[in-house]
C-alpha cells in the first residue's frame, strides 16, 4: 500500500457532501500536520477551501479513536501516534466554478485543492486516490480524469478505481467530473486528447472535434518538440449562461453557455463560438505558458499564503494576445472576424480610466486584492494584466517583427523560453523575462524604453502606428449605440452615435435602474451619480427599466438637460443630466485601401498556415534576472 490513500464517494448529492477517508501509513509519531490549500494554481484569490469541510475524525486502523484539533483556519493536528492511521471528513460542494467543487444529481466535480487535506512532510510521497461510484448513481453515469490509473485492473469501464500520483502537487492538479458525459476524441499529433460535455447541450461534436485538432496541433507545432503531454482532457461544464477556464497541466475545465457551442448546420462560426474557442486556445496555451514556463515564486508556493509576482503580464496577457490570433492564424477566423475580435479585447482597454493610474506591472502585484476582488470603483483606479497585457504582446510583436524585418516576432520568445526553462523547470526570476526578450532580439535599448512606459508606466501604447505600418487604421470613434462593444464599422458613427451616461446600469427586480459603476468624467459623474443609485424617472416619467432610459435619452439633442429622480439608501433625491457628446472610446481596425507596400513584419495578418522550421536563438552573456474583465469574464 502506498504512503497516502484518499478514498473519495459522492455520498450526499442532496446535501452536496463529499465523503474523504485519508489512510495515513507513517504519521509523524510528534504529532502529524494536515492542512487544505488556500488557493488554487491560476485563480489568484486566497478562497479559504477549508472553510468547506466539516465532521473532521481520526482513529488508528486497529479502530483506537484519535484526537485531531484545528490549530489555524486550514490546519489540523492529530494526536502523537506510532502506527497507521486514518481521517475521515466530508466537503461541503457547492461552488459551481472552474475553481472549486460542486456536487448534485446532476453531476459531481471537484479540484483537488478542495477535497484532499495534504499530510504535512509528506507531500513528495507517492499516492492512491479510489474514487468511488455510489448505489443512488445512475447506470451511464463515467469518470473523466486525466489521473493515471493504479492498474490496468483497478479502474472499470465507467472510470471509477484507484488511480495514482506521484505525489500530492500532481494529484490536486488533476480535476475530476462524474455524470452523464458526452465524450469526444480525437488526436493532435499523435497524442490522444478528449472533450467531455457535461450538462444538456446540441453541439455538433464533430465539429468539435475537428476545430479543436486544428488549434492543438498549430500550437503543438508552434511550441516545438519535445511535447509536454502524453493525453490531454477539455472539461467542459455547460451552463445557461456562466464562462470562464482554468489551466491544469494535462487538462482544463472550461464553464460555458449552451450557445456558445456550435450547432449542427452552423456554417460562419457564431461571436460565442469564436469566443468558446478562443477560452479553448487560451487553456491549451496555458500547458506551456504557466504550468511549465512558470514564475520562481510559483514554484515555491505551498498554497498558504499570497505569492506575488508583476510577470502575470506574461503568463495571462501573452495568452490571451495568441488565443486569438492562433485562431486567425490557423484558418478558424478570417482577417475582418480577427480584426473585428482584436477592436473590442482593445476597447475594454480603452474605455478604462484606470489605465492611467495603474501599470499592468502593479496589476499583476495586486491581482490578489485590486484585481480578483473589484470594487465599483475598478474601471477607475485599476488596469487588467489580461487585457492591457494582450496589448502589451500585441505592439512587442509588432514592434519585434518590424525591426527585424519579418525575421523574428514572440514565436522566437516562446520557443526559447520552451527550450531554456520549460523543458528545464527553471523558474523565472522577477523582470527576467524583459532581459530574455531583449537579449534574444537584440532590441535592447528601443525595448527598455518600452517596458519602462508601457509595462511599468501607465501610458497607452503606440498601436496606431504600428498598426498602421501593418496597412490597418485603427480609429477611435464614439458608440453607436448602448451595446456597441468596439469593432465593426466606423462609417456613419457621427450620425448614429448614442448618449452614453458613463455609467453601467442594471434592471432590479421592483422596477428600478440601479448604478453598478460610475466612470470618471462621464455625463452620471458630473450629474453627481453613484454606484447603487437607483434612478426612477427623467423629467418626471417613470423609467421602468434600462431600455427604456437608453431610448429616452436617445430622443434629447446634445448639450440639453435631463431633471433625473433617483433613490440614494432609500433617500428621494434630484440631479440634472448635462447630454454631453459621447467619448471616443470605441475602437474600430480597418485595412487602409491605399496601402500597397509590404508591411515590414513580413505580413503579420499572412503568416503561413503551417509553420516554418526555426531555429531557437541562444543568448550570449549572462542574463540576471512575469474578464474580458470587469465587463465580462476572465479565465485561467
Amino acid at each position: 500500500m502506498p504512503p497516502i490513500r484518499y478514498t473519495l464517494t459522492p455520498s450526499d448529492p442532496k446535501g452536496h457532501l463529499f465523503h474523504i477517508e485519508l489512510i495515513i501509513q507513517n504519521p509523524d509519531p510528534e504529532g502529524q500536520i494536515l492542512r487544505l490549500p488556500n488557493w488554487i494554481p491560476g485563480s489568484y484569490l486566497i478562497r479559504d477551501f477549508a472553510k468547506h469541510l466539516i465532521e473532521i475524525q481520526a482513529k488508528t486502523l486497529s479502530g483506537t479513536p484519535l484526537t485531531i484539533s484545528p490549530i489555524a483556519t486550514d490546519q489540523w493536528q492529530l494526536e502523537p501516534v506510532a502506527e497507521p492511521v486514518q481521517i475521515q471528513y466530508q466537503v461541503y460542494a457547492w461552488d459551481l466554478s472552474v475553481r472549486g467543487a460542486h456536487f448534485d444529481e446532476s453531476h459531481a466535480f471537484f479540484n483537488g485543492t478542495s477535497v484532499f487535506l495534504a499530510v504535512e512532510g509528506q507531500t513528495e510521497a507517492a499516492i492512491e486516490v479510489n474514487i468511488q461510484s455510489a448505489n443512488w448513481m445512475p447506470k451511464n453515469w463515467q469518470l473523466a480524469t486525466t489521473l493515471m490509473p493504479a492498474s490496468d485492473d483497478r479502474v472499470n469501464a465507467q472510470g471509477f478505481g484507484s488511480y495514482q500520483a506521484p505525489n500530492y502537487w500532481d494529484l490536486i492538479d488533476e480535476p475530476v467530473e462524474i455524470g452523464e458525459l458526452t465524450v469526444i476524441h480525437f488526436e493532435a499529433k499523435g497524442i490522444p486528447h478528449r472533450m467531455v460535455l457535461s450538462g444538456q447541450h446540441d453541439a455538433d461534436t464533430q465539429r468539435l472535434a475537428k476545430d479543436l485538432t486544428t488549434i492543438c496541433e498549430f500550437e503543438l507545432d508552434l511550441w516545438g518538440t519535445p511535447y509536454p503531454i502524453e493525453q490531454y482532457l477539455f472539461i467542459v461544464l455547460i451552463t445557461d449562461n456562466l464562462y470562464g477556464g482554468l489551466e491544469h497541466k494535462n487538462n482544463t475545465v472550461l464553464m460555458c453557455g449552451r450557445e456558445d457551442l456550435p450547432f449542427q448546420g452552423m456554417g460562419t462560426p457564431t461571436e460565442k463560438y469564436q469566443q468558446f474557442l478562443e477560452l479553448c486556445s487560451h487553456e491549451y496555451f496555458h500547458l506551456w505558458n504557466v504550468k511549465r514556463i512558470q514564475p520562481k515564486v510559483f514554484q515555491e508556493t505551498l498554497l498558504q499564503s499570497k505569492a506575488y509576482t508583476e510577470q502575470l503580464w506574461w503568463f495571462e496577457g501573452i495568452t490571451s494576445y495568441y488565443d486569438g490570433y492562433i485562431l486567425y492564424r490557423c484558418g478558424l477566423l478570417t482577417a475582418e472576424q480577427y480584426l473585428n475580435n482584436l477592436a473590442k479585447q482593445m476597447t475594454r482597454v480603452y474605455r478604462m480610466p484606470g489605465r492611467f493610474k495603474q501599470s499592468v506591472a502593479d496589476s499583476s502585484f495586486l491581482s490578489w486584492t485590486k484585481f480578483y476582488q473589484q470594487d465599483e470603483n475598478a474601471p477607475n483606479a485599476i488596469i487588467s494584466y489580461y487585457t492591457k497585457g494582450s496589448l502589451i504582446a500585441l505592439a512587442l510583436d509588432l514592434i519585434i517583427r518590424q525591426a527585424t524585418n519579418g525575421q523574428q516576432s514572440l514565436d522566437n520568445i516562446l520557443r526559447y523560453l520552451w527550450q531554456h526553462y520549460g523543458q528545464t523547470d527553471k523558474g523565472l526570476e522577477e523582470r527576467e523575462l524583459e532581459a530574455i526578450i531583449m537579449q534574444v532580439t537584440g532590441l535592447s535599448t528601443q525595448l527598455n524604453d518600452f517596458f519602462e512606459r508601457y509595462l511599468y508606466g501607465t501610458e497607452d501604447l503606440p498601436l496606431p502606428e504600428l498598426l498602421q505600418n501593418e496597412g490597418i487604421e485603427m480609429q477611435f470613434r464614439p458608440p453607436k449605440n448602448h451595446q456597441d462593444l468596439g469593432g465593426g464599422l466606423t462609417e456613419d458613427a457621427e450620425e448614429n452615435q448614442a448618449i452614453n451616461l458613463g455609467a453601467n446600469l442594471v434592471n432590479t427586480e421592483h422596477q428600478t435602474i440601479k448604478i453598478t459603476h460610475v466612470f470618471h468624467q462621464g455625463i452620471a459623474y458630473q450629474a453627481g451619480l453613484a454606484a447603487k443609485d437607483e434612478i426612477i424617472a427623467l423629467d418626471g416619467l417613470k423609467m421602468a427599466n434600462r431600455q427604456q432610459l437608453e431610448s429616452w435619452l436617445n430622443r434629447k439633442p446634445l448639450n440639453s438637460e435631463v431633471r433625473c429622480h433617483f433613490f440614494r439608501q432609500g433617500v428621494l433625491k434630484e440631479t440634472l443630466l448635462k447630454l454631453t457628446a459621447p467619448p471616443c472610446d470605441r475602437i474600430s481596425l480597418q485595412p487602409m485601401p491605399n496601402f500597397s507596400d509590404t508591411p515590414p513584419s513580413g505580413n503579420w495578418l499572412n503568416v503561413r498556415k503551417k509553420l516554418d522550421a526555426i531555429s531557437t536563438p541562444r543568448m550570449t552573456g549572462t542574463v540576471a534576472f512575469l474578464f474580458l474583465w470587469t465587463f465580462g469574464s476572465f479565465s485561467g
